[in-house]
């Protein structure tokens, strides 16, 4: 199994109608992370938003991973966010976003975020996983994505689920 699909559970794959703006996904994202996390959504919104000072976090193609470390948690945390409708995001390719991965990692825990968003990052390069996830508006359909990527042959599997293999 695959980083994203161990901290990814089905109720953290939200379709979302409604997203006017970065800020406004931010505060969303906040919220459902303080009810599955139990920390604060200040805190978490506050983790957020000040990593994507640094710069953005919009990786290109319509894809962001918005992420931050946290005080509190004990474990990392994950939502996924596909957009209906894609916001500016301040991508390097200046293209608006669509699908977001949030990560939240404990504070100190530098080794666990540094693999885990490198894998993400591999997982969204590949043109056919995402191509899928953008195929779909289930939930479900989108865990069962992101849970058959493996990091040595994510082609190869996605081309098999793609067929119903």
């Amino acid at each position: 199994m695959n980083k994203l699909a161990e901290i990814l559970p089905t109720d953290n794959i939200v379709v979302l109608d409604q997203a006017s703006s970065k800020k406004r996904v931010f505060e969303q994202a906040s919220l459902l992370l303080e009810s599955r996390s139990k920390i604060a959504r200040s805190k978490i919104f506050n983790a957020l938003f000040s990593r994507e000072k640094l710069g953005s976090t919009g990786l290109g193609n319509g894809i962001a991973i918005p992420h931050g470390r946290v005080d509190g948690i004990k474990r990392a945390h994950s939502l996924f966010f596909s957009l209906t409708k894609p916001i500016p995001f301040d991508a390097n390719d200046g293209e608006p976003v669509d699908l977001l991965i949030f990560l939240l990692v404990p504070l100190n825990s530098n080794d666990e975020h540094l693999k885990t968003l490198s894998e993400i990052a591999n997982m969204l390069s590949s043109e056919d996983f995402v191509c899928l996830l953008r195929k779909t508006s289930s939930p479900s359909e989108m865990h069962e994505i992101i849970c058959s990527w493996e990091l040595a042959l994510p082609e190869v599997r996605l081309k098999d689920n793609a067929q119903g293999k």
